[in-house]
């Protein structure tokens, strides 16, 4: 499979450039145009060396409040011994450029582009750009829901260049997901995937759905639906969606249109938010116990 992901450098406009751009705000989506993400517009993290990153979502009351998505950027000879700093959180590794040498308790591993790495919390994992090119990679991270009698996941290494996409019933082959991991497995609590569509394809109906969405938009354009408005999107772009925002696109060719996509599930609605987010950050205890 050929890959022609997105990532974003950086940069500035120049001072001849119009402020028109596609980027909105509101109480049910928000639009993250490629062309914002600037040098102006970058983070950088404790105990990380020679790395920026894009935040592109984080919690937020009253909106998504699941998750966060960072746009790493790692220079040569950067990286981290200590990336996560909490330890109830889980994460995804997903890269769109260059190189990572990944070690997960003890064991090297190294993902290229298309590259897919799930870390359950308390993993010990470091991450190091060995390469002589910069590398740009997502890093989604949720506070891991723990259930009694279910144990953590298992660390999950993978490249969607491996893995045959998943027809969507009654679709002729035009909408599929690049699945990484079973999505009847229980003890997951969130879903990463690549969705896919052919030129001209559609999600015939609104979904309206309580998972949250982060949608970076990895090749190709078309224009989608956010709750009551249509929205032109293209490679680079990123839309986050909160819980029952109504969704649905036409996907424009002349290419694919493909986007990674984070979704939590199988865990009960969180009836007490208080005791809802102690839970999450309580210590993490197995199944045993």
């Amino acid at each position: 499979m050929s890959t022609n992901y997105y990532s974003p450098k950086g940069g500035h406009p120049g001072q001849d450039q119009l402020l028109t751009d596609r980027a909105v705000f509101t109480d049910a989506y928000a639009v993250i145009p490629k062309g914002t993400m600037r040098d102006i517009v970058t983070s950088y993290l404790p105990f990380w060396d020679q790395t920026r990153l894009w935040v592109i979502a984080r919690p937020m009351s009253g909106f998504a409040e699941t998750f966060s998505q960072y746009i790493m950027e790692v220079a040569p000879d950067g990286g981290s011994d200590h990336p996560e700093a909490d330890p109830g959180a889980e994460g995804v590794l997903f890269v769109v450029e260059g190189s990572a040498s990944l070690n997960v308790d003890g064991a090297e591993h190294t993902l290229t582009e298309g590259g897919y790495a799930y870390l359950p919390p308390s993993t010990d994992w470091t991450l190091h750009n060995k390469s002589d090119g910069m590398l740009r990679f997502h890093w989604i991270r949720k506070a891991y829901e723990m259930v009694p009698g279910l144990a953590k996941p298992d660390v999950i290494i993978a490249n969607e260049k491996d893995i045959a996409p998943t027809i969507m019933p009654d679709t002729d082959g035009k909408w599929a997901t690049t699945r990484f991991i079973d999505p009847t497995d229980l003890r997951h609590d969130m879903h990463v995937t690549i969705v896919t569509f052919e030129p001209g394809a559609v999600i015939p109906f609104l979904e309206t759905h309580v998972m949250e969405h982060g949608l970076y938009v990895l090749e190709g354009k078309a224009v989608y639906r956010l709750n009551n408005d249509w929205v032109e999107v293209e490679a680079g772009d990123y839309m986050w969606l909160r819980a029952f925002c109504p969704q649905a696109c036409y996907a424009g060719g002349p290419g694919k249109f493909r986007y990674l996509l984070y979704k939590d599930v199988n865990r009960h609605m969180t009836l007490r938010p208080l005791a809802g987010n102690a839970k999450a950050t309580a210590p993490l205890r197995s199944a045993a116990e």
